[in-house]
């Protein structure tokens, strides 16, 4: 999609002093708490066709997950619709959306995932996440397990409902 130098501004890439033994980019994911997990994409329909691991970039603040075409087309995995984009600088661009079984952290989910093409970046969006039933600790750069939240079920689940609908 866009350099993270983009997405911050060229003048705030290039002004950000690199540290000791840190390149700029490591200080900008450091000062953003960005992070990376390597995720591997299955073949819904052939689970035996699995990714190598890819280092994706956590990004609570993309929905989708994406992924390499050419890595996910390898393993069979196929377009089934197109969808637009807005990026950070507001340009509209469209990509390609299929379904795989993502894995990271040992954590995995059935989602939806974007075609990246070549100079996208590689993410793993929130939607990912919240199919793997974690948050994300930005201090410690780690998933965290959550719980689950469910409406209860059954009589007695919700007496004022109860109540009204047996009168």
């Amino acid at each position: 999609m866009l350099a993270l130098a983009s997405f911050l501004g060229s003048a705030a890439a290039a002004t950000m002093p690199p540290t000791c033994c840190r390149t700029r980019t490591e200080v900008i994911y450091s000062a953003m708490s960005l992070f990376k997990v390597n995720v591997t994409a299955r073949n819904p329909k052939h689970e035996e066709m699995v990714t190598q691991p890819l280092p994706a970039l956590v990004d609570t603040g993309s929905e989708l997950t994406w992924l390499p075409a050419d890595v996910l087309k390898g393993v069979g995995i196929t377009p089934r619709r197109k969808r637009i984009f807005t990026t950070a600088t507001q340009q509209k661009i469209e990509r390609e959306i299929g379904y795989a079984i993502l894995a990271a952290e040992g954590y995995e989910t059935n989602d939806e995932v974007v075609f990246a093409e070549p100079g996208d970046m590689t993410l793993l969006g929130v939607r990912t996440l919240e199919g793997f039933g974690v948050t994300v600790d930005n201090i410690a750069h780690r998933f965290v397990a959550t719980t689950t939240l469910v409406a209860p079920v059954g009589r007695g689940a919700y007496p004022l409902w109860d109540s009204d609908v047996s009168s």
